[in-house]
This record gives C-alpha cells, sequence and structure tokens, in this order.
C-alpha cells in the first residue's frame, strides 16, 4: 500500500517553554498530518540527551527525555502551579533551542512536581510500580547511573570514582542505598514520559497516523547502557573504549570520521544470544508503529579505529554479527519485524544481500540522486518498489538550501529532470517533492521544511559539526490551511492516501 508522511523532530514542535513537547502543540501537529492525508510521522530518537544534545548520544537508549514532558499536563494533574514555570526564561529565541536553559528549567520544575508526586503516594500507586515493575531490567540501572553521575559531579562515569565504576560492586550498592530519593525522581520523569508518549501516540493511531522511531546503531560510552552492561562492548580493564566507531575517509573528509563511540562484543552478546540487542528493538516496537535502524550496515561490517587513533585512517572494517541479530529479534517479536533500514553511506554487496536477506525496506535519497551518471540507484528511474524515499533526511540540506548551493552544471541537471528550468526555488522544491511522491517507491517521507520551502536555516544537522545542531524548531500558526491542502491534493494526486480508521477499527497495518 502507497503511503506518504513526513519528517519532523519532537524537539522541533512549537511550544512556549523552549522546546517541542507532548503538549497541545504536538496533538494540533497530528490533526495537521491526518488533515494533509498523511499517514506516517517520522521522529529523531528520543532518548536523554548528552553531549551535543544529539538525540544519537543519549544517556540510554532506552529512557525518554524529560524535556519533552507536557508541564501544563502537570499542572492539570494538580503537580504544579502554572505560575511556577511559565515566567521562567526558556531562551529567547523561538525558532532555536538553548539546550542549556531548556534542561536547567526543566530540572528545576520537575523536582518541584515529584516532591509533590511523593507526598502524596504517588511512588506506591499502582501505575507508577506497575511501570517500574514492566521496565525493571533498564530503568534500574538508568536512574541509579543518573544518581551516581549527579551525585559524583555530572562527571562522565569512566571518570567516577575508582570503586563505583563497576555497576555489579558493593561500592555502587551501598552508593544506592542513600540515593533512593533521587533514585525515585529518574523514575518519575521516566513514569511521565511513558504515559504522555502512549497518550499521544494512541491519539495519532486513532487518527490514522502511524510513527516511525530512529534506534541509532551505536550509544555512548557516556551511558547507562555501557556502565551497567560493560560486558557487552569492547572495553579494557580500566573501562576504556579497546577500539571506537567512526567511518573511512571519502569525498567528504580526507580523514575520514572519529566517532568516538565504543563498539559492541559481539562475541559475547552472540554467546547470550543477542540479548541486549533483543530488548533494545523490542523496547522500540513497544514505543513506536516501526523503527528505523540506523547505520544498518554496521550488521554487515563496521569500522573500528584503535581508540589512541588521532584520524580515522588508522581504522579497519571489521565483519559484523550479520542476519543472526534480526533473527533473534524476529523470535522475541513473533514475526517479521517492523523496520527500516538506514542502507546510506559507503554500501557494498555484502550490505545489499544482508538487506534482501532481512527483507527490510532500505531508503532512497533524493537529493543523492543527481551525481550525473545514468546508473545512479536514488534516480527514481532506478529505485525498488520496496523502499523509503526521501527528498532529504536530518542530515541533508533542506532542499530549498541545497538547490540554491549547486554547482551551475548540477543545478541546471537537476532542474532539467523536475521539468523546473525556469521557476522559482519554492515552486522547484514543490517539483522535486512531487518526484518523490510519484516514484515508485512505496513509502514517501518529506521533511516538513521541504513543504515548507525553508533554506538551511531550518537545517537539523550537519554531520562533523556541532553546537549548531538539533536546535531548529517551527514558530507557532506556521502550518496554514493552505498548506494542508496543497499537501492533500499531492498526496491524493500519487495515490498515497490512506482512509482513517473509523471508531472501534484497528488502524491499517503500516507495513
Amino acid at each position: 500500500m502507497r503511503q506518504s508522511g513526513v519528517l519532523f523532530p519532537v524537539f522541533s514542535l512549537p511550544s512556549p517553554y523552549g522546546i517541542g513537547s507532548f503538549s497541545r502543540e504536538a496533538y494540533e501537529f497530528v490533526d495537521f498530518l491526518a488533515g494533509s492525508g498523511q499517514s506516517i510521522w517520522q521522529v529523531l530518537p528520543m532518548g536523554p540527551t548528552g553531549f551535543g544534545d544529539s538525540p544519537y548520544q543519549p544517556y540510554s537508549t532506552f529512557a525518554g527525555n524529560p524535556n519533552f514532558i507536557d508541564l501544563d499536563a502537570l499542572a492539570d494533574a494538580g503537580l504544579l502551579s502554572r505560575e511556577e514555570y511559565t515566567g521562567l526564561d526558556y531562551g529567547s529565541d523561538p525558532e532555536n533551542v538553548d539546550y542549556s536553559k531548556v534542561s536547567a528549567r526543566h530540572e528545576e520544575v520537575l523536582r518541584l512536581a515529584y516532591g509533590r508526586f511523593r507526598e502524596r503516594g504517588g511512588l506506591t500507586c499502582s501505575a507508577y510500580l506497575d511501570f517500574m515493575k514492566e521496565n525493571k531490567a533498564w530503568i534500574d540501572g538508568y536512574a541509579l547511573y543518573r544518581s551516581l553521575r549527579r551525585a559524583q559531579g555530572d562527571r562522565e562515569w569512566f571518570n567516577w570514582d575508582e570503586e563505583l565504576r563497576d555497576s555489579r560492586s558493593g561500592a555502587v550498592r551501598q552508593a544506592a542505598a542513600g540515593l533512593t530519593d533521587e533514585i525515585g525522581y529518574y523514575g518519575f520523569q521516566q513514569f511521565l514520559f511513558d504515559r504522555q508518549w502512549s497518550r499521544l501516540r494512541a491519539y495519532a493511531n486513532a487518527r490514522g497516523v502511524k510513527i516511525m522511531g530512529d534506534i541509532p546503531f551505536y550509544v555512548s560510552g557516556d551511558s547507562s547502557d555501557v556502565w551497567s552492561n560493560p560486558d557487552a562492548f569492547l572495553l579494557d580493564e580500566n573501562y576504556q573504549p579497546v577500539m571506537v566507531a567512526g567511518c573511512p575517509p571519502d569525498a567528504f573528509s580526507e580523514d575520514g570520521q572519529l566517532w568516538g563511540n565504543p563498539l559492541y562484543n559481539w562475541d559475547t552478546l552472540k554467546k547470550r544470544g543477542y540479548d541486549w540487542w533483543v530488548a533494545r528493538l523490542m523496547h522500540c516496537f513497544r514505543t513506536y508503529d516501526l523503527v528505523r535502524v540506523d547505520h544498518f550496515r554496521g550488521f554487515a561490517a563496521y569500522f573500528a579505529i584503535p581508540a589512541d587513533a588521532k584520524t580515522a585512517r588508522e581504522g579497519h572494517w571489521v565483519e559484523g554479527p550479520g542476519k543472526a541479530v534480526f533473527e533473534a529479534v524476529n523470535r522475541a517479536f513473533g514475526g517479521p519485524c517492523p523496520i527500516v533500514a538506514e542502507d546510506l553511506g559507503i554500501i557494498t554487496d555484502d550490505v545489499r544481500a544482508l538487506l534482501d536477506d532481512c527483507g527490510f525496506p532500505g531508503m532512497k535519497v533524493l537529493q543523492f540522486a543527481f551525481s550525473g551518471e545514468p546508473e545512479n540507484t536514488y534516480l527514481p528511474y532506478n529505485v525498488e518498489r520496496r523502499a523509503v524515499i526521501y527528498t532529504g533526511t536530518h542530515d541533508n540540506e533542506t532542499t530549498c538550501g541545497w538547490i540554491a548551493g549547486l554547482d551551475d552544471w548540477h543545478r541546471d541537471f537537476v532542474r532539467r529532470y523536475a521539468n523546473s528550468l525556469y521557476t522559482s526555488y519554492e515552486a522547484f522544491t514543490w517539483d522535486f517533492i512531487r518526484m518523490a511522491m510519484g516514484s515508485v517507491c512505496e513509502w514517501c517521507i518529506v521533511p516538513l521544511q521541504d513543504y515548507l520551502v525553508m533554506d538551511n536555516r531550518a537545517r537539523v544537522n550537519t554531520p562533523g559539526t556541532v553546537d549548531i545542531n538539533w536546535k531548529w524548531r517551527l514558530r507557532p500558526h506556521t502550518l496554514s490551511e493552505d498548506l494542508r491542502r496543497s499537501m492533500y491534493a499531492l498526496t491524493q494526486l500519487y495515490g498515497r492516501l490512506v482512509p482513517a480508521p473509523k471508531d472501534g477499527e484497528a488502524a491499517i497495518d503500516i507495513m
């Protein structure tokens, strides 16, 4: 079934509190998607962000970002008064997230709410206890990690006092006994996140909109994932990475990219039946309707760089675990998993074979199609039906910014291909979207910025840079009725409308 959707991070939603959240504006956005004929809302990872504010470097691959918690809902529940949070400084720029201010203000306010929740017996209520029990496998370690990290002056866990670096030590158990209240606070955060997100997702599903989540391939070295599961990673006796992740030199970077994430100990994970990865993906399937697996090629082969290397030039390719991980996940899921594989970058025959063996749809990015070679696999006449086509992803320029930045030859080529040779950049951007929507790919996802014909000031991420990413936000009241109608008409024209479920009906399967 042909379908279409919009890529739009939660943090980019408008709100009065410095960052997008599960607030009224999120529900209004779902209404807009449903009204414009879209059946998919693709989001970025929603974990608690750490280094560089990147959603791909969270403190936990299981936990949710507490900054997304709707503060108005806490006031409605009697856990806050509106005066306690409405007049605070969340940042002065409505188009960019100020993470330092947002995190500090939300921390202050959520601790107030937690105090009242605790005083009213919330820690013993059945809903909270059930949540903690159902998520015990990860939340105990996460809440303890965050509590210890705070007690250790917010240092990375591998720089804590030596006796606390081993998550299974007696010193850690002793420290935990004195941090009961703090541990409860981090559990409270996740309880709120889960309840509010579940409610928003149910609302979206009822309107015929499914949620596509995103799972990073690697995890941050400074995370509860590594601290709680050191055996799953290649670490030395001091819990330092032996090898780290990155990518080799290419046309865009002569030294390659040194990401620094610890690598997985696939031998140990294989002996354990890939239990950590199974738990991770099963958590995603409970959180989203389908999941985009980032850096899928890492399951075929991954680039390993010595931890003390100065550049990625010193790295080498290592064979990955292959299909075995997904066979284990399929057994736990009870059938084929609802996965989209991010198969971009350096794609070799082994990656293509793995994608075929797993049966997952891959990704086609239209901005990558116009190199000039007729065999380019991203050109609309070369793409396959079982794939998700994008005008661009969160790592790309906006389409308007991209076309403006091309050299004359490539710009002319793209314009001729799109039959948009003498149009404005605004008209071209819509012609480009039309190309994606009209392709044979079953799924088409367009970043919201492209529908709004925004330039690169609305770009979400520029790979290889820090401090400028993950900030862009939509101004309130930007989504117009005219835009809704135009999107609906385009979706209908190219056969991508999906009937919304009627009351009492199950939503149509997305895969």
